[in-house]
């Protein structure tokens, strides 16, 4: 059997005798190898700093002639776990370099999380959408990015979309939300009939049902198709300090039109720059779906906002969304008669004024269809506005009046809560053969009491009402004036 145990100091083995330097290097290897316990056979923690430059972490202190032979007697001598003769002295000590103290690191910051939009039902849409202006400040330029945070899911009328952090819907009307930045003022601003969707939100529009899509005063398919933008919609929407101008826009520039993929479908865009005054300019966005009718508005909407406002567009669902599609024919061959209504004597986005007095305008209403019509009931009223005076029952406070031969006749100015409007035309009545045409002038005066924004002027050809039933509209015409003080 081979002998394991150490060699003699005096060399009475086979092998040659330990030498003394031998004998302490074993002796001081064997020493070192007893310090080491369960727990230094514990795995190592993982990191939890950044990675710093190595260092020495223990030193022993041994003379130069030593450390040769010990990094000789590594290499040469098989060593024993213990000495026979003589009793190991105490093992060199050995000094550790002071570890660096644990300093407290900062909480890492979380990776900001990409908006939630949701998963958009088409291609979300590419283009850089048009921008008021370039930010001046650092802190502006941050806020274009998406927001931050979860978005928070809304419905409206089966129309779904993702409110972005930070934003917040308010159901403004009975067809629209508006999606109010976190810029918005708190409190409607003074002044501003339009409160604070415009310029501080987007707004969602969604329309159920052909009287509400074929009466729907803006916004409307025709908007999005119009060459002179919204020249008939005469607001200054601002940031910061919206107004009614006194005058027409200084320019509108001419409107930029893309056919993007919406909710899986393809929309209408449609962008228009306005310059209200000299250093007074806005950027009007709008999208639509015409076959659901639903869309998208934004005017004025500061830069910082833009991918919020994308993020709102790219995440519409309109599959639980009723399209109003087209007014059901009746079988009566006559209300399924088209007339066509035409205005002459007001310019679309005219200015109108308590102090100018009475603006007289003709309306001329003509058979296009090939049924002969016996009897047609010219109407014209107004539709209540921002400006219509408080009242339990929204009517303004103007005049309006017909021109029956040599004589006026003062008509409703708006309709009120029942349909005595509508028979303020029998007395007017006419016949229209197919072609035919006839033509009613009336005369219009805004009264102090009515506020500045855009009145609409409702011009109809109508059945003559009977006092029953819903009031058979065959032709309409609409424009928008603009009342100032």
């Amino acid at each position: 059997m081979t002998d394991k145990l150490h060699r003699r100091s005096g060399g009475d083995g086979d092998e040659p005798a330990e030498t003394p330097t031998e004998r302490l290097l074993r002796e001081a290897l064997g020493a070192r190898a007893a310090l080491v316990t369960a727990n230094s056979l514990r795995p190592a923690a993982p990191p939890k700093h950044r990675i710093r430059r190595l260092r020495p972490v223990y030193t022993v202190a041994v003379p130069f002639g030593l450390a040769a032979a010990m990094a000789l007697g590594v290499l040469t001598f098989h060593g024993e776990p213990v000495a026979h003769d003589q009793v190991p002295p105490p093992a060199a000590t050995l000094t550790a370099a002071p570890s660096p103290s644990p300093t407290a690191e900062p909480t890492p910051t979380p990776s900001a999380t990409p908006t939630d939009t949701g998963t958009p039902t088409g291609d979300p849409e590419t283009e850089v959408p048009l921008a008021d202006g370039t930010p001046t400040s650092s802190a502006s330029a941050t806020n274009t990015a998406p927001p931050v945070g979860p978005s928070t899911p809304y419905t409206f009328r089966g129309v779904k979309f993702k409110v972005p952090a930070g934003w917040k819907a308010v159901q403004t009307a009975a067809d629209s939300v508006c999606v109010l930045s976190p810029g918005a003022p708190t409190d409607p601003q003074q002044g501003w009939p339009q409160g604070r969707c415009v310029p501080y939100g987007v707004l969602v529009v969604a329309y159920n049902g052909p009287d509400e899509s074929e009466h729907a005063i803006w916004p409307t398919t025709g908007d999005l198709a119009s060459d002179s933008g919204f020249s008939h919609e005469p607001s200054c929407p601002v940031w910061g300090h919206p107004y009614i101008p006194t005058a027409p826009y200084t320019s509108i520039g001419a409107a930029v039109r893309t056919r993007p993929t919406v909710a899986g479908k393809t929309a209408d865009k449609t962008q228009w720059k306005a310059t209200c005054k000299p250093g007074d300019s806005f950027t009007a966005q709008m999208w639509g779906l015409s076959s659901d009718q639903v869309f998208v508005v934004a005017n004025g909407l500061k830069d910082d906002y833009q991918a919020g406002l994308q993020s709102i567009v790219n995440s519409l669902d309109v599959s639980g969304h009723k399209a109003p599609g087209a007014a059901t024919p009746s079988a009566d061959p006559v209300t399924s008669t088209t007339v066509a209504v035409t205005q002459s004597g007001f310019l679309p986005g005219g200015m109108v004024s308590a102090k100018d007095g009475p603006v007289t305008f003709s309306v001329t209403y003509r058979n296009t269809g090939t049924a002969n019509l016996p009897s047609v009931q010219p109407l014209v009223f107004t539709d209540p506005y921002p400006g219509t005076p408080d009242s339990p029952i929204p009517m303004n406070a103007g005049k309006l009046e017909r021109q029956d031969g040599g004589t006026w006749t003062q008509l409703s100015m708006s309709p009120g809560s029942g349909m005595d409007y509508a028979t303020g035309g029998k007395s007017a009545t006419f016949p229209l053969a197919p072609g035919a045409s006839r033509t009613v002038t009336y005369r219009l005066t805004v009264d102090p009491a009515d506020g500045p924004g855009i009145m609409p002027v409702r011009m109809q050809a109508t059945l003559p009402y009977d006092g029953s039933g819903r009031l058979t509209v065959i032709g309409e015409a609409i424009v928008r004036e603009n009342v100032v003080k």
